[in-house]
């Protein structure tokens, strides 16, 4: 019972994860969280206004099995699999944090000064995450794939473009913590 509740250590979690791609890649599948936003955004008729959406969402069914798999993972998971929502972080980046406004660092997965409900009767909050994601959509459609496509699954397939994009989203991660996140908080 007490390994329901414990996180799977890295050398469990990642020949998971390897294995995983390993027979999506013998059968010919890619992986990855974007595209399941594109394939949505077809079945609803995006494919009416935009050349982009305009293909076969069909054969991308089994991707939107993943999207509601992880959905509906993530919500059991952390409605009845999580005793402790605490978050080891170094102390140092709690004090950090902490200076900068962000009293729950630590005491929970996402930032509840963020992701709480109170964030929609906060303008400064909800252009923060608006701005935040156009610039993680037009990223993930510029590099062709978002983070877990490329990580993932373009890595397993010794993709160079993966690489080159996957440096440059720890690039712009870096550049985004240590130069513009003080800066907005």
């Amino acid at each position: 019972m007490d390994l329901l509740f414990t996180p799977w250590p890295w050398y469990v979690g990642g020949p998971v994860i390897a294995l995983i791609m390993f027979l999506l890649l013998m059968v010919g599948k890619n992986f990855g969280m974007s595209s399941n936003l594109r394939t949505l955004c077809t079945i609803c008729g995006a494919g009416n206004k935009a050349d982009f959406f305009k293909f076969d969402w069909r054969s991308q069914r089994w991707n939107l099995v993943v999207v509601t798999g992880a959905i509906i993972g993530g919500f059991l998971a952390s409605q009845f699999l999580s005793l402790d929502i605490s978050v080891n972080i170094n102390p140092e980046t709690v004090k950090d944090l902490n200076s900068l406004g962000f009293e729950s660092a630590g005491k929970a997965y996402l930032p509840t000064e963020l992701f709480d409900n109170s964030v929609f009767t906060d303008m400064k909050n909800l252009v923060v995450l608006a701005i935040g994601g156009l610039l993680v959509g037009f990223g993930a459609r510029y590099a062709g794939g978002c983070t877990s496509g490329h990580a993932i699954s373009g890595l397993s397939d010794l993709q160079v473009p993966s690489l080159i994009a996957v440096i440059g989203f720890f690039i712009g991660g870096l550049v985004m913590i240590y130069l513009v996140f003080p800066l907005i908080f």
